[in-house]
């Protein structure tokens, strides 16, 4: 099977180099972010890639002016970027020189500075793109694609294409282990890899919940702020994702605490030691992690889109608000291909006021049960979001 497929951003990429001297394209290690910008540099003529965690590459920015100036006709293309920061002053000088469109692809991995020190150095000049693992209009145009394997898997290109889910669970922990290892602790939190493992088991358990930085930190013998600033890190990472709760103007005692996901089901499962689909069926999380794995490709490929959750202290409770605009809709997430959605989904819909609401199960179609409520498909929501929206 192929390793590279055609990503959906393709074409952001291709409109943003037209018209920003340099583009960020910014994600997780591993989701496919170099493989992306070397495609690109197959179709242009005069193309130099510099990976910053080569040695021999990251010795020829010693001296960055007198490597602009020697590839100045070149585009460049600088890898992990992240592990230089202070090569944004150079590039801004560079640029507003002699400014032009596509000259400059920045790749980053996992890195608050990254993001801090190219907005700040940079604005007005960068475009900022986000590349996550595959969603799934970048794969169900495969003949093999299944949704089960999709979600087992989850998104990364190695562990997705991967054809046993042995290979894919190995990938996994592999990925979770370096990452503990290498990646976070440029990223701040400087304590042991076994402390951290067990941060981030922790905070698999919460998945799909809200979050008790006191119970975190307690598990750790450290504070509840420590624990929100971890998990701030992780979130900027693209490892965890935080969904905050929708704000009503209602007469209403109101959930405000966020909720918590691991972004990539494949991780999820890795550290749950989930590594087979009917161990997936028979696990507690099981509907928490068909939630956490809807959400994720939903926000993914809609990100004009604004996500919430709503929850009431009585638990009226709507799983996903999706607002744009105007535009508001409500989404229940069941794992069953039967789907009944509870009383305090309608009871919520009532309170909230909102005309569209779905429920994604794993069905094969779209069709109404009830006026403005639909049973749908990932896939068949999404079309429809896209053709009515």
């Amino acid at each position: 099977m192929q390793i590279y497929l055609s990503r959906k951003i393709e074409s952001t990429v291709r409109k943003d180099l037209k018209n920003f001297p340099a583009i960020a394209i910014l994600g997780p290690r591993q989701c496919g972010k170099s493989t992306l910008a070397l495609e690109f540099g197959k179709k242009i003529k005069k193309f130099v890639y510099i990976d910053l965690e080569l040695p021999s590459d990251a010795r020829k920015l010693n001296d960055p002016e007198l490597f602009f100036k020697a590839n100045q006709d070149n585009v460049i293309c600088i890898d992990e970027i992240q592990l230089n920061p202070e090569i944004f002053g150079p590039l801004r000088a560079i640029i507003d020189r002699g400014r032009k469109n596509g000259k400059f692809i920045l790749l980053g991995s996992a890195s608050p500075d990254l993001v801090q020190g190219a907005s700040e150095t940079l604005a007005g000049r960068i475009s900022f793109i986000e590349l996550t693992p595959f969603t799934i209009h970048e794969i169900n145009k495969l003949k093999s694609f299944k949704l089960n394997d999709f979600w087992l898997k989850g998104g990364y290109p190695e562990s997705f294409l991967a054809r046993e889910n042995e290979t894919s669970f190995r990938w996994m922990q592999n990925f979770i282990k370096t990452f503990i290892e290498r990646d976070i602790p440029r990223l701040g939190i400087n304590i042991s890899s076994i402390k951290l493992h067990r941060f981030i088991k922790m905070c698999t358990h919460f998945h799909g919940q809200l979050i008790n930085t006191q119970k975190i930190g307690d598990s750790l013998g450290i504070s509840y702020h420590t624990a929100r600033n971890y998990i701030d890190i992780f979130e900027k990472a693209y490892i965890f994702r935080t969904l905050l709760p929708f704000e009503a103007n209602l007469k209403k005692r109101l959930i405000k605490s966020p909720k918590l996901y691991i972004r990539d089901s494949g991780i999820l499962h890795a550290l749950l030691e989930i590594n087979n689909f009917n161990d997936l069926l028979s696990h507690p999380s099981l509907g928490s992690s068909w939630e956490g794995f809807m959400i994720e490709n939903i926000l993914s490929e809609l990100p004009n889109w604004n996500g919430y959750f709503y929850r009431t202290s009585s638990g009226n409770e709507i799983d996903l608000i999706l607002t744009k605009g105007k535009n508001k809709i409500a989404i229940e997430f069941k794992s069953s291909s039967a789907p009944i959605a509870s009383k305090g989904f309608y009871v919520a819909l009532k309170d909230l006021n909102i005309k569209n609401a779905f429920i994604i199960a794993p069905v094969n179609d779209l069709y109404e049960i009830k006026q403005n409520i639909k049973i749908s498909s990932l896939d068949k929501f999404l079309e429809y979001i896209d053709k009515h929206f």
